[in-house]
């Protein structure tokens, strides 16, 4: 009698310490590290030429996150994911120094789709992931728009689902971003006022068809501003909305993609107000099984004004396994009137100058 006794306490201390260890192996921790060297002239007025570690991206922006889900039964899932960017240049946290900055969400999945409540990436930045060959690269579209990488919000509510061939996604967000340390991912807008439905609110839309051989994806994004927003949106009838075009075709294994951004801002500081359309055209084509040619063309055409962009970059990719890879990267951005638009993602360029660079560097994820 003593020795069953005996035999069900172990057995009862052993499933209590393994029930952390089930709820931890439910959680992964995952992430990527990105770093390099990028060289660009024409950094000031003078004309200087510029060597540094990039701190926003290198090819991919470096962050670590965890994620998770609990099987519910009857097909549905909850879940959720904690990430946070990470400046590899000096450690530091990115999106604004925020911890988990750049997703921090919980929600459910089913067969309708999967609904999450959040800080979350919204449908202008899925809208091109699968037509922008050069993705967040130090040189590529998000130069000419900070926005298109840091297409997050805050105080979400977001919807994606996929039926057959067609998505369908969606966001509203009470206060689209409640930092205000800076940067283009922090613009002091945290919005949930009373008495006023409109400050800093933020509906993104998505529509989007693919199959095996060609994708198109529309999406809707309008955000409002409210006292002390960045950007010029500083009441809550300021606002600024970008519509996307996105399609892409396969040839093979090369792929080819490009779409149009059109955007119509109305700010309460004239200065801010920017009208304009960015176009953007690729191709991404395999040298080899580890090498990867890919090149880009945009053009940033600002309405009624002689200051527009145009940018010209290529990248070749050497993949040393699956997680680690070698990449260097050679862009031009011809810079016309008085448009300053670096090269390099969070750089700087002589106003009217144009600006050209080479970047080198690795990546790796876990």
């Amino acid at each position: 009698m003593k020795k069953n006794t005996i035999h069900a306490a172990i057995a009862a201390l052993a499933c209590v310490a393994a029930q952390p260890a089930l709820a931890q192996g439910q959680v992964a921790i995952y992430g990527v590290l990105d770093s390099g060297l990028v060289h660009t002239n024409n950094t000031n007025a003078a004309g200087d030429s510029l060597t540094k570690v990039p701190g926003l991206t290198g090819s991919v922006p470096s962050r670590i996150g965890f994620r998770g889900s609990e099987d519910l039964g009857g097909g549905l899932q909850a879940l959720f994911v904690l990430e946070g960017g990470v400046n590899v240049d000096t450690g530091t946290s990115g999106q604004g120094n925020r911890l988990f900055g750049r997703q921090a969400y919980v929600g459910l999945k089913g067969g309708f789709g999967t609904v999450t409540l959040g800080r979350q990436t919204n449908m202008t930045f899925h809208s091109m992931l699968k037509t922008d060959v050069m993705g967040p690269n130090i040189f590529s579209t998000s130069s000419i728009d900070l926005y298109i990488p840091n297409a997050r919000s805050d105080n979400a509510i977001g919807y994606m689902g996929t039926f057959g061939n067609v998505t369908a996604g969606a966001t509203y967000s009470f206060g689209r971003d409640a930092s205000s340390a800076g940067g283009p991912a922090a613009t002091n807008c945290g919005g949930e006022v009373p008495g006023n439905a409109k400050a800093c609110r933020q509906v993104t839309a998505l529509l989007g068809y693919d199959n095996k051989t060609f994708g198109v994806t529309a999406s809707y994004d309008q955000m409002h501003g409210n006292t002390g927003a960045a950007a010029g949106l500083t009441t809550s009838d300021s606002r600024d909305r970008r519509t996307t075009l996105n399609a892409y075709a396969m040839a093979g294994a090369t792929k080819i993609g490009g779409g149009v951004m059109v955007r119509r801002k109305s700010a309460a500081t004239p200065a801010f107000n920017l009208d304009s359309n960015l176009y953007y055209l690729g191709v991404s084509h395999p040298l080899s099984p580890a090498l990867v040619l890919d090149a880009q063309v945009a053009r940033h055409a600002v309405m009624n004004s002689a200051n527009d962009s145009s940018l010209a970059v290529a990248r070749l990719t050497y993949s040393l396994s699956k997680r680690t890879a070698l990449y260097s990267s050679l862009g031009h951005m011809r810079n016309a009137g008085l448009a300053a638009i670096a090269l390099d993602v969070g750089g700087t360029v002589g106003v009217g100058m144009n600006q050209s660079g080479v970047s080198v560097g690795v990546r790796h994820g876990f």
